[in-house]
């Protein structure tokens, strides 16, 4: 009972959040259990265009580091904004997702032949996170109870929290980057005067994943069933507490 309750809580999460955070999460148990090395998955253009090493271009964002603090904060984000986004301003818009996912993962792993990164999930899950602070501008976050801010401020605090950590700023720098060009070309570019839509899903993705048919069953993230944003109470867990600004 209790694995088919799991199973059905499983496929409410939107596919494309659902197939990425449990492509991660597999990875990472794999690495765990010695059944593949990490030097077998980091982005290495010389083995990619030698050795036609292909997979690394995509095993680079599906890798966060060994189980600890670093892998389970990367991914609990990574899941909370991904689903959030899928389920608000993506709704119902599952093939211009994977445009997006893909859009992000060129222009990174572009950046990857130029800047020595090694693995490249940390600065997807804060391209996730930018452009849906920037999509939801309103909303209020708290930081372990110390500081309020909006959520556009939200990548910079975690830009500080990496920092903190001793852990290199320019995987959150690329991230912000990417998201920032996204965001203009999708969401700024088209509302000025002779902007155009320069991003265009491609005709055949939609006809693989749109439209989508919302299942009777189906419950948004808290967020969007215009409850408190957030869903989990993040001061409680020690990470993030969100709230609306109802003022």
């Amino acid at each position: 009972m209790a694995y088919q309750t799991f199973l059905q809580e499983y496929m409410l999460i939107p596919p494309v959040t659902r197939v990425y955070t449990t492509a991660c999460v597999i990875t990472t148990l794999a690495v765990q259990l010695d059944l593949v090395s990490p030097f077998t998955l980091y982005f290495n253009p010389i083995l990619i265009l030698s050795r036609f090493q292909i997979w690394r271009a995509i095993t680079t964002f599906l890798f966060f580091g060994n189980l600890g603090f670093n892998f389970f904060f990367n991914i609990i984000f990574t899941y909370r904004y991904c689903r959030m986004l899928e389920e608000g301003s993506f709704r119902g818009r599952t093939a211009d997702f994977v445009v997006m996912f893909v859009f992000g993962g060129v222009l990174m792993i572009l950046c990857a032949f130029f800047v020595n990164l090694l693995f490249l999930g940390q600065a997807f899950t804060v391209m996730i996170v930018y452009i849906w602070s920037r999509r939801n501008v309103f909303v209020r976050m708290n930081f372990f109870g110390l500081m309020n801010f909006q959520a556009p401020y939200l990548p910079w605090v975690l830009l500080g929290f990496s920092v903190l950590l001793g852990n290199s700023i320019s995987v959150d720098l690329v991230g912000m980057a990417i998201g920032h060009i996204y965001f203009f070309l999708e969401d700024v570019l088209p509302r000025q005067r002779g902007g155009q839509k320069i991003l265009k899903t491609p005709k055949f993705l939609k006809r693989i994943f749109d439209p989508v048919p919302d299942e009777p069953e189906y419950e948004p993230m808290p967020e969007l069933a215009n409850v408190r944003p957030g869903g989990f109470d993040w001061r409680r867990r020690n990470v993030f507490n969100e709230d609306e600004d109802n003022r």
